[in-house]
């Protein structure tokens, strides 16, 4: 039996799980810890790196105090990160300044300057546009790309900047920090969008650094997922309570990994996540892009294969909203003064899963209400980080209920409208796993399959998908999984919600209009919200 200590590392936290791989995939034992996403009016958001090694640290010994493991007996060490962070980081693997989140759109003027002047095809430079689809099959097409991030920190941190050793993703930052070897794993390269992804040429592009301003020599050495990156360091080995030696493998990207976690690992294989973020990806042969709705094709984990990916900015995180701002805020009213929270004897698990019980209670259409879940602008099928979150149609007639229910619903709109686009160009699969914490809910479920028309399937312990994805990885490396199509077989479906038709009007109705409403307003969120 193999054990690995897999990291999830979030937007908001960090859940660390502790897995044996043998003829299956076990989990054994697993931990939360929180921390801070800091927002700024001027589009900024970071976040603190020392909070992150807090939380690991924290996380790891809870988990081993659970679980009763001896450090001595754990194989390895891996990574599921949030991917497109920017850590800049000394000689020391110190970071410059705070790390900077995938969510940060500061840097209009540098993508502006950088690939938006000039003879125009899609609303990009078009020898900038054909140039990088030829080298790297993706477009660095938003303004929260790293690209630009980077070169906002040399124009208007140049102090910081002159310090700089290594451009570093969050996981590297951690593998760093842990071994005192700076890498970045293969997926997290492409995320940059200066990684040629051509076979015969793959690596680092001279090309495209010098084409956007990059100091190439930033950019550390490429490994693969399943490759060893170092070995845990004392003082930081004493600090996590692990053992000292133990192997910390390259880990990979959410992006990547979710996929793995939800059992998806052959060519035309579909999954949908629903975490603070969410998206459509789908595994594919040749590398594809779609300029039009962004989306983009990046190098998968899975050898000879790529991701189709479309993404969504807050797809968890509005359900988050909702429950902090029509729940949590007026317990008292929306709970019939019951505190669900905090009562030892409620029924309920968590507010969350009241929320669920109260949304199912609504009829499909939420009243004709509609919610757009774009809280923090929105990546596809639109690139627009002036669009904001609304609440469409509200009546005199309209309660929370409703509200909390077309919240659900917008989610599954969006992500029915991502998945349309991706059909454009290649071919989604019929039945599609679904993963994240949004798939703890049977009744968002039910809503994702009744919206989509397909068939969903989740995995047992969706919201830990990406940790499962890593482990299954670290165990290839280990050479106790042969390889990685067998993650298929170890993770098999643990419930079925097929497309009921009863509704199938509303829905259609409601979401031809949901897409209406980005082109409506699109003028509307850019006088609004301009900086």
């Amino acid at each position: 039996m193999t054990k690995i200590l897999a990291y999830d590392i979030g937007t908001t936290g960090v859940k660390t799980c502790l897995y044996h791989v043998d003829k299956t995939l076990d989990l054994a034992g697993s931990a939360s810890e929180g921390y801070e996403l800091y927002t700024f009016p001027d589009g900024g958001a970071e976040q603190h790196a020392d909070e992150w090694w807090d939380a690991i640290c924290k996380s790891t010994a809870e988990v081993l105090r659970k679980t009763g493991a001896d450090p001595a007996d754990i194989d390895g060490i891996t990574f599921c990160s949030q991917m497109q962070g920017l850590v800049l980081v000394d000689e020391e693997g110190v970071p410059v300044r705070h790390p900077m989140s995938y969510m940060d759109q500061r840097a209009s003027e540098e993508m502006k300057e950088g690939i938006v002047n000039g003879l125009k095809i899609a609303g990009m430079n078009a020898v900038k546009l054909l140039k990088s689809l030829q080298i790297t099959g993706v477009v660095a097409a938003s303004v929260k790309d790293p690209i630009w991030r980077y070169n906002w920190v040399r124009k208007h941190e140049p102090e910081n900047f002159s310090r700089v050793k290594w451009w570093l993703d969050v996981k590297e930052y951690i593998i760093g920090r842990m071994t005192g070897e700076f890498v970045m794993t293969e997926d997290s390269a492409c995320s940059t969008m200066l990684y040629d992804t051509r076979k015969k040429t793959r690596g680092w592009s001279e090309e495209m650094c010098d084409m956007f301003n990059i100091d190439i020599s930033h950019m550390p050495p490429v490994i693969k997922t399943t490759d060893v990156a170092g070995r845990l360091r004392e003082r930081q080995a004493a600090e996590l309570g692990l053992k000292a030696g133990t192997a910390v493998y390259g880990g990979g990207g959410d992006a990547s990994l979710i996929g793995i976690g939800a059992g998806c690992v052959r060519k035309g294989e579909t999954h949908i996540y629903c975490g603070t973020s969410g998206w459509v990806s789908t595994l594919i042969r040749r590398q594809v892009v779609d300029t039009e709705y962004m989306i983009g094709g990046g190098l998968a984990v899975v050898p000879g294969l790529f991701n189709y990916f479309a993404e969504m900015e807050t797809a968890g995180k509005s359900l988050e909203w909702v429950k902090d701002h029509l729940a949590k805020d007026e317990i008292g009213v929306y709970m019939d003064q019951e505190d669900i929270a905090g009562s030892k004897e409620t029924v309920y698990e968590s507010l969350y899963e009241y929320m669920s019980e109260v949304i199912d209670s609504c009829p499909a259409g939420a009243g004709g209400v509609i919610f757009t879940p774009w809280l923090h602008g929105n990546r596809c099928p639109f690139e627009d980080h002036y669009s904001r979150g609304m609440f469409f149609n509200i009546s005199l007639d309209t309660g929370k209920t409703e509200m909390l229910r077309a919240v659900t619903e917008g989610v599954c709109y969006h992500l029915k409208w991502m998945l349309e686009c991706e059909d454009k160009k290649i071919k989604t699969s019929k039945t599609i796993r679904f993963v994240g914490g949004g798939a703890l809910s049977p009744v968002t479920c039910q809503i994702l399959a009744d919206i989509t028309g397909r068939t969903i399937e989740t995995v047992d312990n969706p919201q830990n998908a990406g940790a499962a994805g890593a482990a299954l990885m670290a165990a290839v490396g280990t050479g106790s999984v042969k390889k990685i199509s067998e993650a298929g077989s170890l993770i098999p479906a643990a419930a079925v919600y097929s497309p009921r038709t009863d509704d199938a009007e509303v829905y259609q109705r409601n979401y031809e209009v949901y897409k209406n409403l980005y082109k409506s307003n699109k003028k509307n969120f850019e006088m609004l919200n301009r900086v």
